[in-house]
């Protein structure tokens, strides 16, 4: 008997150890995922997060045959979800949809936040991005956005504006323009966009600062006035709607987007698996028509490209929020 076919049995076993090795790790991602996935949504039911959340769940079930179930977890501007999606068990079977508000703005804003969005999450699929909007009751004195300008001036700290709450990019985008415009409007915070909502409807508050997702369904029932939207460019949504720039403030820009995240350490492949499925969804006519339908601009992205994004906005707005002064306890 030679060497060769002595040792042609060992180099099976070996061979066969290998691939039985892992096979283990290529069967679970096949089977991912095998139970359902909950996607923490941090804000309260009918806000701009909310809807394009429940919608990729919605269109994630549909499509790829998964149960995707929306869990929202509010409070404290969105951070409360976004930790406790920060400290679940990184299987990919807990995700969040995050924004500019809890991912980038938030930990320069807050004194103490149990987490650090660059180490304690990974970016899965960007999925959005939208201006802010500022809108009044369609009954309101205000018809265009000069009207307010005029009145915050002849009457300082009168003219009053609703937020979902304090450290949003959206409390943030009221607070720059008042510096823009050299103004001083009173900023009232509310828990979410819907209470926001409420108010500015009622008349209780003179304008409401919100994300055009938020308030495009009450814009659409006639409902809500837009003066004006903060990005560089006009809405998708609202082409009749100018840009704060286009009405002397030169390069003033400020708009928010939404993405999927999962915790830090979820296997490599189920963050591609899942960056798939939501581009694939990014891609076709009728996702793209629902999200701009809600006011928001689709726009899919790499794990890579997302998580380069969420780092780079995550250093300039340091210098914002410096720079405005605001703190949160």
């Amino acid at each position: 008997m030679t060497r060769s076919t002595l040792l042609r049995p060992l180099a099976f076993a070996l061979a066969f150890t290998a691939v039985a090795a892992t096979a283990p790790a290529h069967a679970q991602t096949a089977a991912y995922p095998a139970k359902p996935i909950r996607m923490v949504v941090p804000f309260p039911p009918g806000g701009g997060t909310d809807i394009l959340a429940r919608l990729v769940a919605q269109k994630l079930t549909e499509a790829n045959h998964w149960t995707v179930v929306p869990d929202n977890r509010a409070g404290a501007g969105g951070t409360i979800g976004i930790a406790e999606a920060a400290r679940a068990t990184p299987t990919g079977y807990d995700i969040v949809m995050g924004q500019k508000d809890n991912m980038v703005v938030a930990p320069w804003l807050y004194k103490s936040l149990s987490y650090n969005p660059v180490k304690d999450l990974t970016a899965v699929a960007h999925v959005a991005y939208t201006p802010v909007v500022i809108v009044t009751q369609a009954n309101s004195k205000f018809k265009t956005l000069d009207d307010v300008l005029k009145a915050a001036r002849a009457a300082p700290d009168t003219i009053t504006y609703g937020s979902p709450g304090n450290g949003t990019t959206i409390h943030l985008a009221g607070e720059i323009f008042n510096g823009a415009a050299k103004i001083k409007m009173r900023h009232v915070p509310y828990k979410g966009s819907n209470a926001a909502m409420m108010d500015v409807l009622a008349g209780n508050v003179d304008l409401m600062v919100s994300s055009v997702p938020s308030a495009m369904a009450q814009i659409k029932a006639g409902k809500l006035r837009p003066l004006a939207v903060t990005s560089a460019k006009r809405s998708t949504s609202l082409p009749d709607t100018p840009t704060v720039a286009e009405l002397g403030y030169k390069d003033f820009d400020v708009s928010t987007w939404y993405g999927v995240f999962v915790p830090a350490g979820t296997p490599k492949d189920i963050v591609t698996t899942l960056n798939a499925a939501v581009n694939k969804l990014l891609a076709t006519p009728e996702m793209k028509a629902a999200i701009i339908a809600q006011g928001a601009e689709p726009q899919s992205m790499s794990p890579e490209q997302f998580g380069a994004l969420l780092k780079t906005d995550y250093e300039k707005w340091k210098g914002i929020v410096q720079a405005s002064g605001a703190t949160i306890e």
